[in-house]
C-alpha cells in the first residue's frame, strides 16, 4: 500500500472519527498570521538557507496545503476576507489604506460585517488580537468592536520594531521608509503604551499571557505578526545567526524570519506545556504573498508577488493542526483559500457558518477540492481558479492594457505559457464565470492612498 494510500486512509479515519458525539470542550482557535511572508520561505516550502523548526512543526504535526490562498494580494483586505469568511470585493473593502488613510472615517471593514472574533464570543470563546488590525484606524473600527475582548498591537499596515531608545538593536532600511508609526502607537486596549521590547518578542509575550490566563476557558487567539513586512530591522543576536549570507539585507530579513519562528516556538511550547496541544486547532498563513524587491522574500517557483494576482502573490505558505482530529504529515494538493478557515473554526466551535468558505475537514477525508472555482478581484486585476486551470489579468508597469491569459497549473505552476489562443474554449468559459461572479461584487468604497 503506497504512503499516500495509507495517509489518506488515517486522514479520513481521523475525520470521520471527529463527527462523532464528543464530551469534550470546544477547541481553542490559534490563528497564526505572518506579513508578506513569501510562498518559498519556511523549511518546509523548500527553503534551506533559513531554518523554521517552529514554523515547520505545524506542518509535521497537521497539514500543509500547498494550494493555499488568500482573497487579496495586499494585508487589508485579504484580511478583511480572512476575518469575515467573505470575499472582500462583496462588501467593497478591495483596496490597501496605507498611513493616514486608516484614519478616514470610510475606511475600514464595513461595520456590518461579522467577524470571526464576534461568532466565537457569541459561542462562548475568549477573544483576543494581537498585533496587526489593519481594517480601519478610526474609533468605530477598533477590535474591541469587532469582537475581540483584549487588544494588543496597531491599527495600521505597519509598525517599527525598534524600541524607542533604539539599543541592542540594528536595522538596515530603505532609503525612505514610510512613516509607519505616525498616529499609530502601539495600543493595550485603547489605551497608547510604550514598547521597550523588539516588536516580534513584545506580541509573543502578549500571546504568552493571553493563553495562560484564558487557558481554563476555550479560547481564539489571532497572532497578527508584521514580521517579516518592511521595515528591515533585526536584533543583533539574530543577524549574527546568518553571518554567512553574502548581502546584508537578505541577513536581516533571515534574521527577522528566525525571530519569528522562535517567537512561535514559545507560543506552541505555552499550547503544550499546558496540555492544550491536543484540543487547539492551529492555523498558519501569510496574509499575501513576498514583495521581492522590498524584502529579498522569494515566492519561489511560482511567478510574480505581493501585489499581484500571478501565483505568487497570492498563494502562501497555509498550514493547519489539530492534533485531536488529524494526522501527523499530511500534505494536501486541492486548492483551499483563506475564506475557509473561518467557516471550519465556526464547525469546530460547534456553530454553523455562511459565507464563502467552506469546513476543511470534510474536504481532508474526502481528498477533494472544497470549491469548484476560486475568484480574486484587486483594482483592476481579476483571477480565476476552476481545477487546474487559472484566467488572470494583471496590469504590469509598463505592460500596456492586459489581456486575460490562461494557464494550466498543473503542468505550468510558474504562469510562462499562455494557453488562452490554443485553448479559447475554457478561456472563454473561465472568463464567462468570472464575469458572473464580479456581478456579486461592490465597488470599492475607497480609493488608493
Amino acid at each position: 500500500m503506497s504512503a499516500e494510500m495509507l495517509t489518506r486512509r488515517q486522514l479520513g479515519s481521523a475525520v470521520a472519527a471527529s463527527a462523532l458525539p464528543q464530551a469534550r470542550r470546544q477547541p481553542n482557535i490559534l490563528l497564526i498570521v505572518a506579513d508578506d511572508l513569501g510562498y518559498g520561505e519556511l523549511g518546509c516550502q523548500g527553503n534551506r538557507q533559513i531554518p523554521t523548526p517552529n514554523i515547520d512543526s505545524i506542518a509535521r504535526n497537521g497539514v500543509r496545503f500547498t494550494n493555499g490562498y488568500v482573497t487579496a494580494p495586499v494585508c487589508s483586505p485579504s484580511r478583511a476576507g480572512l476575518m469575515t469568511g467573505r470575499y472582500q470585493t462583496r462588501f467593497g473593502h478591495e483596496l490597501n489604506a496605507i498611513g493616514r488613510k486608516n484614519l478616514e472615517p470610510r475606511v475600514g471593514l464595513p461595520l456590518e460585517q461579522t467577524t470571526l472574533a464576534a461568532e466565537l464570543k457569541r459561542l462562548g470563546y475568549a477573544t483576543g488580537l494581537i498585533g496587526k488590525w489593519h481594517l480601519g484606524g478610526s474609533a468605530a473600527y477598533h477590535p474591541q468592536r469587532r469582537g475581540f475582548d483584549e487588544f494588543y498591537g496597531f491599527l495600521h499596515e505597519g509598525h517599527f520594531y525598534v524600541p524607542p531608545d533604539g539599543k541592542a538593536v540594528v536595522s538596515h532600511l530603505r532609503a525612505k521608509e514610510p512613516p509607519y508609526d505616525d498616529a499609530n502607537p502601539i495600543l493595550r486596549g485603547r489605551e497608547p503604551v510604550i514598547e521597550g521590547e523588539y516588536l516580534t518578542q513584545a506580541l509573543t509575550r502578549e500571546a504568552v499571557s493571553f493563553i495562560r490566563r484564558q487557558a481554563a476557558r476555550p479560547f481564539f487567539l489571532c497572532l497578527a505578526y508584521n514580521a517579516i513586512h518592511s521595515p528591515m530591522q533585526a536584533l543583533p543576536e539574530y543577524v549574527r545567526r546568518f553571518e554567512q549570507v553574502g548581502d546584508v539585507h537578505r541577513r536581516v530579513f533571515a534574521a527577522m524570519l528566525a525571530s519569528l519562528d522562535d517567537g512561535i516556538a514559545s507560543v506552541l511550547a505555552t499550547v503544550r506545556e499546558l496540555k492544550l496541544d491536543q484540543d487547539t486547532v492551529v492555523f498558519f498563513l501569510s496574509d499575501n504573498g513576498g514583495p521581492t524587491a522590498e524584502l529579498t522574500s522569494s515566492n519561489l517557483p511560482l511567478r510574480g508577488g505581493k501585489g499581484q494576482l500571478f501565483e505568487g502573490g497570492i498563494r502562501v505558505p497555509f498550514l493547519m493542526q489539530w492534533k485531536d482530529r488529524l494526522p501527523a504529515g499530511v500534505v494536501f494538493d486541492r486548492p483551499v483559500i483563506s475564506l475557509d478557515i473561518f467557516a471550519t473554526a465556526i464547525a469546530a466551535a460547534g456553530g454553523r457558518a455562511s459565507g464563502d468558505g467552506a469546513h476543511l475537514l470534510p474536504a481532508l477525508a474526502a481528498g477533494r477540492a472544497p470549491h469548484e472555482s476560486l475568484f480574486w478581484r484587486y483594482n483592476r486585476n481579476g483571477a480565476i481558479r476552476s481545477g487546474n486551470w487559472k484566467l488572470v489579468r494583471q496590469f504590469e508597469r509598463g505592460g500596456g492594457e492586459p489581456r486575460w491569459q490562461l494557464f494550466d497549473l498543473a503542468a505550468d505552476l510558474s504562469e510562462t505559457r499562455d494557453l488562452a489562443a490554443d485553448k479559447a474554449d475554457v478561456a472563454r468559459r473561465l472568463q464567462e464565470e468570472w464575469l458572473a461572479m464580479n456581478a456579486q461584487m461592490k465597488e470599492p468604497l475607497w480609493g488608493r492612498s
